[in-house]
């Protein structure tokens, strides 16, 4: 059962999702909130997934690292999943919907780390996790992919710098509505903002500031729009127009075309952050692009 699209900035305002992301204070109250009661995620076996995926689990640099995998045919390469939620919050319910449909539908092992979020990790650790799995998981011969979502996006796209120079070069990588210059320095994102329910420029940057611990917020990988994306593989950027993020997405896609790269931007009018992950049409179909790019 889908939901009308237009409802999605009514049900955000209402509940007003924007809390931690709007004001320093939200953040730095949610940092804290975060550090004193951490949210447990939402472990794939105690939900109701698809009936042809099957869930593991591992440890990995200290943190677990979920694999998902079809259960109805031998999966070809592998998918390494980042989830978003602002560097402070756990996966969700909605994360690991999408994650089962990408292991069922495209065929693929999906691995999920669940990387340590503020106030305990920061964007190198996370990115060295990423890094980290994707070399093991080519050194066992698979062809591998990168994929994730607002904050989980940006460690993705900060992972694929690294990998690239390291040798890995061409690496496919989806994003959706990603976190790409933390220092959310685009003028253009003071048109978007009275538009966005959900997101924040003063929240955003102090959680950005944060995440970043001892490297400059400006370094690619804290902000990935910084990086030079020279070599990098195709990519499928999602965004959203009441995004504060979106303007960041243009500005990657166009800078990633002149430097050579393979990139397909789908913009839709209207959509809030993290669009394909609500229960509407228009994100059905977006999963739908999402698997299809994800298919070995």
């Amino acid at each position: 059962m889908y939901l009308p699209e237009a409802l999605a900035p009514s049900y955000l305002r209402a509940t007003r999702a924007n809390r931690p992301y709007r004001t320093v204070e939200g953040a730095a109250r949610e940092v804290r909130r975060h550090g004193r009661h951490p949210e447990p995620a939402v472990p794939p076996e105690r939900l109701r997934l698809r009936p042809d995926v099957a869930v593991t689990v591992r440890r990995e640099h200290g943190r677990p690292v979920y694999t998902v995998r079809p259960t109805r045919s031998t999966p070809v390469g592998e998918t390494v999943y980042v989830h978003g939620g602002g560097w402070v919050h756990d996966i969700s319910r909605q994360h690991w919907a999408l994650v089962a449909q990408v292991a069922a539908e495209s065929n693929t092992t999906v691995t999920v780390p669940l990387y340590a979020l503020l106030p305990h990790g920061d964007a190198a650790a996370a990115v060295a996790l990423v890094v980290h799995l994707f070399e093991a998981a080519t050194a066992s011969g698979h062809e591998v992919r990168l994929a994730g979502d607002s904050a989980g996006g940006q460690v993705a796209l900060s992972a694929a710098l690294a990998l690239r120079d390291r040798g890995h070069r061409a690496v496919r990588t989806v994003l959706l509505t990603p976190a790409l210059d933390l220092t959310m320095a685009n003028p253009r994102v003071a048109d978007v903002l009275p538009s966005d329910p959900w997101l924040g420029v003063d929240g955003l940057r102090h959680l950005g500031a944060q995440w970043a611990g001892r490297l400059p917020v400006t370094n690619p990988a804290v902000s990935p729009l910084a990086g030079d994306p020279t070599g990098l593989g195709p990519v499928l950027l999602l965004t959203g127009t009441r995004d504060v993020l979106n303007p960041d997405a243009h500005l990657l896609a166009a800078g990633a075309r002149a430097a050579g790269v393979d990139v397909e931007l789908v913009e839709r009018r209207g959509a809030v952050h993290v669009f394909p992950l609500l229960p509407t049409r228009p994100a059905a179909a977006a999963r739908d692009r999402i698997v299809a790019a994800l298919r070995a």
